[in-house]
């Protein structure tokens, strides 16, 4: 039994730790767009919609990515959810304009294993 209660704590602090890195680290390069151009995941119908640059837009969602990070290190299975709901929309959004169809789907299996991570958070102090 120990060996399973290991490999599931080693399990959660892999999620856990993925969805603090990713969200900072894709927070950060909405500033330096060195990953990829974010913009372009902007659908033009928002954009024109948007009171503000598309870039200005995509830094303060690079703000609240970073913030979700820190959150998911500090409260887990707050951040899990945070994060799920965050990609959720993302995802949504995309599949909205029929557009980066493979990242849509990409973010959903991400939002099912930031729940699982929330999840995990609840009962790992227990194991």
């Amino acid at each position: 039994m120990g060996s399973s209660n290991q490999s599931l704590k080693n399990t959660y602090y892999i999620l856990k730790y993925l969805f603090v890195i990713v969200p900072i680290v894709a927070g950060l390069d909405k500033f330096a767009n060195i990953l990829t151009n974010w913009e372009q995941y902007i659908s033009p119908t928002v954009a024109r919609l948007l009171p503000i640059s598309a870039a200005t837009f995509m830094m303060i969602i690079g703000v609240g990515e970073i913030i979700a990070g820190f959150i998911v290190l500090k409260k887990p299975e707050v951040g899990g959810y945070i994060v799920a709901t965050w990609l959720s929309v993302i995802a949504l959004t995309l599949l909205a304009g029929f557009t980066y169809i493979d990242v849509a789907v990409r973010d959903f299996v991400m939002v099912v294993s930031a729940v699982t991570m929330a999840k995990l958070s609840k009962i790992i102090s227990y194991v």
